[in-house]
């Protein structure tokens, strides 16, 4: 199959968390279109059955190869950890998930072999960063925890208040009694989170951001398959999602850096 390099690059997520992808994807590639699309009517995915996950997954990878991009990024961990194999078999352009690319950048990161992993409950009971970080490298110690009060206080605006630092604290307490080195950001909403995460984990610790390990990730796969945007022109954003709930705006823009413009309802 013959891919065209000034076609857009597909992202996608359970909701407005891959904006946090998008955003590094916009800072590392300023030249690529991108074609989003946030399942927002039904998100939440994290305390989905597999099937549903994967059933969901399906619909909207075709959606987003309908729209002729050259590649597909699995922007939400959650989907990335029990339904990445599906996108892989069904599509005919290279797909890049958020899990490898956050794998890859922990290896990359750990000086001790110790990694600490948060993540929403889904994403850790699967186990997913552990069997990717070891199918690397498998004398890794990796030590994971679910975060589930860190989503809805991301979408509270909550990114330096009291209560998160005391639940960032409580969660992060027993990953960082083991010692470890690094401690990989296993959500698409943690980014948001980095500077009260760095000083509750300290100094010793380096964060490794998903979003901006995919968007390295993305920018080598592209020189390496020759399909860079050779057009020098400002880029072509496109954002679909399922529904527009209330805030939407407002957590898209915060995700995102800037303006949220060109965004498209889908009725299935």
């Amino acid at each position: 199959m013959h891919l065209n390099p000034s076609n857009p690059i597909g992202v996608f997520d359970s909701g407005v968390g891959g904006l946090t992808v998008v955003r590094a994807l916009m800072e590392r590639l300023p030249f690529e279109n991108i074609v989003y699309f946030g399942d927002t009517a039904r998100v939440p995915y994290g305390v989905k059955s597999v099937e549903t996950i994967s059933h969901y997954t399906t619909q909207i990878a075709e959606f987003l190869l309908a729209k002729e991009v050259k590649l597909l990024i699995v922007a939400c961990n959650t989907m990335a950890a029990v339904a990445s194999q599906v996108v892989q078999d069904l599509s005919p352009v290279p797909v890049l998930d958020v899990i490898d690319a956050g794998a890859l950048g922990a290896l990359a990161a750990s000086g001790k072999k110790q990694v600490g992993v948060i993540g929403t409950p889904t994403t850790i009971n699967s186990n997913a960063y552990a069997r990717a970080i070891h199918q690397y490298e498998p004398d890794v110690r990796i030590y994971s925890q679910a975060c589930p009060l860190f989503v809805p206080l991301v979408e509270e605006g909550w990114l330096d208040h009291p209560v998160t630092r005391l639940t960032a604290q409580e969660y992060l307490k027993p990953v960082l009694a083991q010692d470890i080195d690094t401690l990989v950001l296993g959500c698409t909403h943690y980014p948001l989170l980095k500077p009260l995460l760095q000083e509750v984990a300290g100094p010793g610790v380096r964060l490794v951001d998903s979003a901006e390990a995919m968007a390295e990730r993305t920018a080598a796969l592209l020189a390496e398959l020759n399909l860079a945007n050779p057009q020098r022109s400002s880029p072509d954003y496109q954002y679909y999602v399922t529904d527009v709930p209330l805030r939407f705006q407002t957590i898209g823009e915060r995700f995102l850096g800037r303006t949220l413009a060109n965004v498209h309802v889908v009725k299935w």
